[in-house]
């Protein structure tokens, strides 16, 4: 888990008003170090450190379901993403004890504190993210109202969490590639690619539909690995 600043929680309380549940938010902040205990219903829950994020919960008057239409949500959260200036990372439903929503929000580069450019054999600081606990917590109050009144989320309760992507970001996109150009990153594959399927090195860009790695530990090797066969891309920590 990558190293992240600050906790805070937005929690939302029960009660249903003509078929639907209002939420009362709560926010706390809590050190880096902290950890988050949550009693409900009689259980404990621990929550491990975190970056930014506001999590509510939304009471259901429905019946149970738990398929859920993720672009549709994905869509409803870009749009408010870009009225705040922001961008959508990752949308994530799971299911477990408690039905949960995470949508990783972040700063486009040209709108985000600028970060430095490098080669690929060179060390960057760890890139800071542009998202704020405001931030978090507008496109939490705006995306919560568009999943009610839309009922994307139908059934029983679930918790909401906004967040912002964390130093060890996970990578999707092209342009992600090409944005942190330098960094460290660690890349698997669902086939292999030049005999191996782990890869960790350093960003050097993205060109004709493939991620440029440099290896670790092998001097001047650049290794290009297709975005089709990337299983998971995620930037390393660096202190």
């Amino acid at each position: 888990m990558g190293l992240r600043p600050w906790v805070s929680l937005s929690h939302g309380g029960p009660g249903c008003v003509a078929g639907s549940c209002a939420s009362v938010p709560l926010l706390l902040l809590f050190p880096p170090e902290s950890i988050l205990h949550s009693a409900q219903n009689g259980c404990t829950n621990e929550w491990a450190r975190a970056h930014f994020f506001v999590r509510s919960e939304s009471g259901g008057c429905f019946g149970a379901r738990n398929v859920v239409d993720l672009v549709a949500i994905r869509e409803a959260a870009e749009r408010v993403a870009r009225s705040e200036g922001l961008e959508v990372v990752d949308v994530e439903w799971k299911i477990g004890k408690q039905r949960f929503l995470r949508v990783t929000i972040d700063r486009p580069p040209q709108t985000a504190r600028a970060v430095p450019e490098a080669t690929a054999g060179e060390k960057l600081a760890p890139a800071v993210s542009g998202v704020s606990h405001g931030d978090c917590e507008r496109v939490s109050q705006q995306l919560r109202v568009i999943l009610d009144v839309e009922e994307l989320v139908p059934g029983p309760s679930y918790i909401l969490e906004i967040s912002s992507p964390g130093l060890d970001r996970q990578l999707s996109k092209p342009a992600e590639f090409e944005r942190f150009r330098g960094r460290l990153a660690r890349i698997s594959t669902s086939e292999p690619v030049e005999n191996a399927k782990f890869f960790e090195g350093r960003l050097a860009g993205f060109a004709g539909g493939k991620v440029r790695v440099e290896l670790r530990g092998r001097e001047g090797r650049v290794v290009e690995v297709p975005l089709g066969v990337i299983r998971k891309a995620k930037l390393v920590v660096e202190l």
